[in-house]
């Protein structure tokens, strides 16, 4: 029996293994409120990468890469930071009326080349690609990337979040404004233009707790919305990857966006 019930646990914590490693590493803020009121309200914000959601398993969101725009476009510093082993942890005071946007977002170029048999790889600016002769590389293949990952939190009544034009974004149905058994309609944009046919997914929070991560998928139309409609209200993980071409200074480069947005739904 001893060696029967050695033999299951070894295969449980092998399994157990197999499903971490299915999980990536996903980056996201988690506001300890997407809505309040008062003239004196204050939030928390968690951000990390992790493997489950939302436990900080992995590495801190830098603190350094993030950007809290007001409701009237300017610009507000955390308050309390603090970098931890797997976390980063801060305050905002929500001294306006409206709702503020939370973000890390990045912008770059990517190239690859071979030497020999090793792939080399590079990332920077198109005046560095040309200064330091990358241009020149053998078969150089040049990409633009941009990701954003992103919450908002709302004092009050919400307000339109400004799109920045740059990489997908998220628009249409208000982020904090979300309500269980109410079907919403968003809408991606990539580079400021309809982000078509683009396949989006959707994770509730706790998904340590469950044997399936319950992924939900959706996918863009020709005009760049969805519909969204979920069975439980609580907090979810917004992930979309867009794949296209784009033009700078004349030349026609792959590009690849990804987006990341955590959601509050709450009860009807």
């Amino acid at each position: 029996m001893k060696a029967i019930a050695k033999r299951l646990i070894t295969a449980a914590a092998v399994a157990s293994l197999m499903v971490g490693a299915a999980h990536a590493h996903r980056a996201w803020f988690v506001p300890s409120a997407t809505v309040v009121s008062g003239d004196n309200a204050w939030v928390t914000i968690d951000g990390a990468v992790s493997n489950n959601l939302f436990f900080p398993d992995h590495r801190p969101m830098q603190i350094d890469a993030i950007s809290i725009t007001a409701p009237d476009g300017s610009t507000v510093k955390p308050a309390n930071a603090m970098v931890g082993q797997y976390r980063t942890t801060f305050d905002l005071k929500l001294e306006q009326k409206g709702t503020y946007r939370i973000a890390q977002a990045s912008n770059g170029l990517n190239a690859s080349w071979k030497e020999g048999t090793e792939t080399k790889r590079w990332r920077g600016t198109m005046g560095d690609y040309v200064s330091q002769g990358i241009d020149k590389k053998p078969g150089v293949q040049l990409t633009t990337s941009s990701r954003r990952v992103e919450t908002f939190v709302t004092n009050g009544a919400p307000t339109d979040v400004k799109l920045t034009g740059k990489g997908l974004e998220l628009s249409g149905a208000h982020p904090n404004d979300l309500y269980l058994g109410e079907e919403v309609t968003f809408k991606l944009t990539d580079n400021g233009k309809p982000a078509a046919n683009v396949e989006i997914t959707l994770i509730q929070g706790g998904d340590r707790y469950r044997e399936q991560a319950g992924e939900v998928k959706l996918k863009t139309d020709a005009s760049g919305a969805f519909k969204m409609k979920v069975e439980n209200a609580g907090m979810y993980w917004l992930e979309a990857e867009s794949r296209g071409t784009t033009t700078m200074e004349g030349k026609t480069l792959s590009s690849m966006s990804t987006y990341v947005a955590v959601l509050e739904v709450l009860p009807g």
